[in-house]
């Protein structure tokens, strides 16, 4: 069955399903391994690229994917077994080949901010495995998304980068 994509993206930022954490994810410390969160940001671009239209069946039906060419986590609580997360995905910028995307993680019950992952993506030709540009109406879809999210405050945390405190 095709994939079929929303002409919208109702509300801002886009929030993904309610997930729970996997007893196997639980490391030595007692809380969610590190690379857990990556599991669960991953899961919900899944959702919105779905809403997009550029999901699995974009890759099949059309011959194009996104590849992660940058990210960057900040894990700000622990998260623990039994603890319920949810996903809110903002999409901050795009051009005709790379989507500039913001997640935040956090505790679904509570509210609580546990973690966030800024990540730049790129739009793939996957018959030639090289970066291309999206197709007329996928930019159109990213575009409104754009815009949408935009009109909404952006999220601490944007644009920073890993550095030591400076001593002066």
């Amino acid at each position: 069955m095709p994939e079929t994509a929303a002409t919208t993206i109702e509300g801002a930022p886009f929030r993904a399903s309610i997930m729970q954490i996997e007893p196997q994810w639980i490391d030595y410390n007692g809380h969610l391994n590190m690379a857990y969160y990556n599991v669960m940001f991953d899961r919900a671009i899944d959702q919105m690229w779905l809403t997009l239209g550029i999901g699995p069946g974009y890759m099949k039906e059309r011959g194009g994917s996104t590849f992660t060419a940058e990210c960057h986590v900040r894990y700000l609580r622990e998260i623990h077994l039994g603890d319920p997360v949810q996903v809110s995905v903002w999409l901050l910028e795009a051009d005709e080949k790379r989507l500039h995307t913001f997640q935040e993680l956090g505790h679904a019950a509570e509210g609580w901010l546990s973690a966030t992952s800024e990540n730049m993506s790129l739009h793939i030709d996957m018959g030639s495995r090289k970066v291309a540009a999206f197709p007329p109406d996928i930019s159109e879809r990213i575009a409104a998304v754009v815009k949408t999210h935009s009109a909404v405050p952006r999220p601490e945390g944007i644009g920073r980068n890993v550095a030591m405190p400076s001593k002066r």
